[in-house]
């Protein structure tokens, strides 16, 4: 392969929480199918929690470790978002920060192509510039998300909704803003590929296009296979499959909020309320914050399953007793939800889950959780549930939902869309070659 003129050798470089990971990880493979060489960029231990790679792809990605800088206020071997309260994170950005020189150590010594990379490492588009490399800025975030930001920077929002936190926007101890990481990011790549396809985000692709001045290429929306993690914590798969197998076809509401949202005593007991309200069965996933009174309270429960281990939610979400997902509007979330066809019951926290809310909510596959001066209770969250689980218009956001699936989990889709992609990348890099 070293010696095919055609054949590109990809740097992948993504930010250090698995919501990210995951999905560079996944673009990776994608590539790489295609025959590139991928050299994927992190740290020794998120990079050993990754999927193991098919056979056939072993030999096109190689893994490069880089090392995280000693930060004083990080706990031991914390290497992503997933290792640390959310309180602390500008510190980790901070460490990541400290990758700069290994990683230009890196590039002198492979000289890549293309680097593909997220939005926090602000420094890295001069330096690929001054090396020649063609840099690429992968979102994956919705594009809906992704164009108010652009608006936000370019002076075209007024922000009203407060959809963009205060915290975005302060300097933190990593020593800038998220939000200049941002636009240095957005502005300084070559182009913007976004995780994305104009079915569902076409004009806020073209709004973003616009707005940048500079190409933006949707990817497709890389909808995760089934087969991701099933090698690993099959005993976890076991015992939540046995609960689920008791339970009649689409009767169990799933609960999740990923691991980027931590609920405040309040939002946790009315949304425990709520489900109890609602009479329904529950499969509720709480990673990274377990309510130990509650849990032992609530282990009894014959409704409910509270689930605090690693839990396998493609699998779960594709299961015949699911009948409903309870969940904060995550893209990558929304994406694996309408993949298999599962209607939403939406309670965004942060940002663009508002922003992806409300575009699903018009898209009429589920219903958001209604607020009250920013807050909701255990009967907006009880109604919320029974309007999406057992009245009359629930049939119809199940059938919206199966719907939406026919382009959420099209895998010759977007199929194509990467291929685009791949394609204006060789075109690209073999015209600055020539």
């Amino acid at each position: 392969m070293e010696d095919d003129p055609k054949k590109l050798h990809i740097a992948v470089f993504p930010w250090l929480a698995f919501g990210h990971i995951s999905p560079f990880f996944e673009l990776s493979k994608l590539i790489a199918q295609k025959g590139h060489k991928i050299s994927f960029i992190s740290t020794p231990r998120n990079i050993e929690r990754l999927p193991k790679l098919p056979s056939n792809l072993q030999p096109l990605v190689n893994f490069v470790e880089l090392s995280l800088p000693h930060i004083d206020q990080l706990p031991e071997h914390a290497e992503a978002t997933m290792d640390i309260p959310s309180h602390i994170g500008s510190y980790l950005k901070k460490a990541f920060d400290g990758l700069q020189q290994p990683l230009v150590e890196f590039l002198e010594k492979s000289n890549p192509d293309c680097v593909i990379y997220d939005f926090a490492p602000y420094w890295l588009p001069p330096v690929l510039s001054k090396f020649g490399i063609l840099s690429i800025y992968f979102s994956i975030f919705s594009a809906i998300g992704m164009s108010f930001g652009v608006e936000f920077l370019v002076g075209k929002s007024n922000d009203e909704e407060n959809i963009i936190s205060d915290v975005y926007l302060e300097q933190n101890e990593s020593g800038v803003t998220d939000m200049f990481r941002v636009k240095k990011i957005l502005f300084g790549a070559d182009f913007i590929a976004a995780r994305s396809c104009m079915e569902i985000e076409g004009k806020y692709l073209e709004l973003i296009e616009n707005l940048c001045k500079k190409k933006v290429i949707p990817v497709g929306l890389l909808p995760p296979s089934l087969q991701i993690g099933e090698e690993k914590n099959d005993e976890n798969w076991d015992t939540i499959l046995k609960w689920l197998d008791k339970h009649e076809k689409r009767s169990v509401v799933y609960v999740a909020f990923g691991s980027e949202v931590i609920l405040s005593d309040e939002e946790f007991t009315e949304i425990a309320k709520g489900l109890e309200l609602s009479s329904f069965p529950y499969l509720w996933i709480l990673k990274n914050q377990v309510k130990d009174d509650w849990l032992v309270e609530n282990q009894s429960n014959k409704k409910g399953l509270i689930w605090s281990n690693w839990a396998p939610q493609l699998r779960i979400l594709a299961h015949e007793s699911i009948g409903r997902f309870l969940t904060h509007c995550g893209w990558s979330t929304v994406i694996e939800s309408l993949q298999v066809g599962c209607p939403l019951i939406m309670l965004p926290f942060h940002n663009e889950q508002s922003l992806v809310a409300r575009l699903m909510e018009e898209r009429m596959v589920g219903v958001m959780v209604q607020r009250n001066d920013g807050k909701f209770t255990r009967d907006s969250v009880a109604k919320a549930l029974r309007s999406v689980m057992v009245e009359e218009e629930g049939e119809s956001y199940r059938n919206k939902a199966v719907e939406m699936s026919k382009i959420f989990g099209d895998k010759e889709l977007h199929q194509k869309y990467l291929d685009d992609f791949v394609d204006y990348m060789e075109l690209h890099i073999s015209a600055t070659k020539h």
